[in-house]
């Protein structure tokens, strides 16, 4: 498995991974809208700031996680969210989207990223070092359906402290349907 930041993305074929991964698990409408939500993702990423990564298997595409900028208004950390996450159904129970996220995490911890966040499964991310956070301590950018999935993380020294002002999210995410 080759985990990599994929500059140079085939937006078709990771479309389709996101698109696929999203209909076997939650079906037909969830599938169509993330495989909408990512296809604007990627159109965007040259000016938006995010940043791609993969796993490919004998150079197939096997997973993949995109990390945009998750800007707060009055606090100077380089904060990024992940989202979304999509490994493909043949290679599941194989800790590919565990070893993608730490390859992902190490390389924004590399750059002077501060602190990631996600909103999912406690479980399933908390492996790769999230842990619960509320609102008090950084503000969702749109109204929370689950707010026990609000995770994050450090990726400094420094503790996890609570982020200053609204936050705004990329384009693509500024979508009530996918909070």
């Amino acid at each position: 498995m080759i985990y990599a930041e994929d500059l140079t993305p085939n937006a078709e074929a990771i479309t389709k991974l996101f698109a696929d991964t999203f209909t076997a698990s939650e079906g037909e409408t969830e599938g169509a809208l993330i495989g909408a939500m990512v296809d604007q993702m990627l159109q965007d990423r040259q000016t938006d700031g995010s940043r791609i990564f993969t796993a490919t298997d004998n150079g197939v595409l096997a997973g993949a996680v995109i990390f945009s900028p998750l800007t707060y208004v009055n606090d100077a950390r380089s904060v990024f969210l992940l989202s979304p996450m999509a490994v493909a159904t043949a290679h599941h129970g194989q800790g590919i989207g565990q070893a993608l996220i730490t390859h992902a995490l190490e390389a924004l911890r590399a750059s002077g990223v501060d602190i990631a966040i996600t909103y999912g499964s406690p479980v399933f991310y908390g492996k790769t070092g999230f842990q619960p956070i509320t609102e008090d301590i950084a503000a969702a950018p749109l109204p929370l359906s689950f707010p026990h999935g609000w995770i994050g993380q450090s990726l400094t020294e420094a503790p996890f402290t609570p982020l200053q002002g609204r936050p705004s999210c990329i384009e693509a995410l500024n979508n009530p349907e996918v909070w």
